[in-house]
């Protein structure tokens, strides 16, 4: 009995260890009507099912270097890049804040997790801002 445990619990850890690269055909249409909404003139590169334990999320990687996750319900929990994202990926709220006290600087990282929503802009500074959107505190 304890061999089969034994046996059962590697065979979970090395399981939740492994990343599938989904094929164009396996694609969630979510993920690319998401990417074609925001994104519509670039293309998706890969999408990656990332497996931790008994959960998962979905890696999305985009033309001109944009890195998208989603959970497997298909919640967006993180957007970046390395240039400015688009508006419509950003909630309204932190939006305006940014564009009222950062006019000069643009977001390029937006990441929702259980309790916050975090920005970081061009100059690095990151702003974490709760789930309704109000501005919290610069993250030193």
């Amino acid at each position: 009995m304890k061999k089969l445990l034994f046996a059962m619990s590697l065979a979970l850890l090395l399981a939740s260890c492994s990343d599938e690269i989904m094929n164009d055909d396996e694609k969630p249409k979510e993920i690319i009507e998401y990417v074609s909404s925001h994104f519509p003139s670039l293309e998706i590169l890969q999408i990656i099912k990332d497996f931790d334990g008994l959960s998962f999320t979905y890696e999305v990687i985009i033309e001109e270097n944009y890195y998208i996750e989603f959970s497997k319900k298909f919640k967006v929990l993180e957007v970046s890049g390395i240039k400015k994202l688009p508006d419509s990926v950003i909630p309204a709220k932190i939006l305006n804040y940014v564009t009222e006290n950062y006019p000069d600087n643009y977001i390029k990282s937006w990441e929702l997790d259980d309790k916050n929503q975090q920005v970081e802009l061009d100059n690095d500074v990151e702003l974490i801002f709760n789930k309704r959107g109000d501005f919290l505190k610069i993250d030193l």
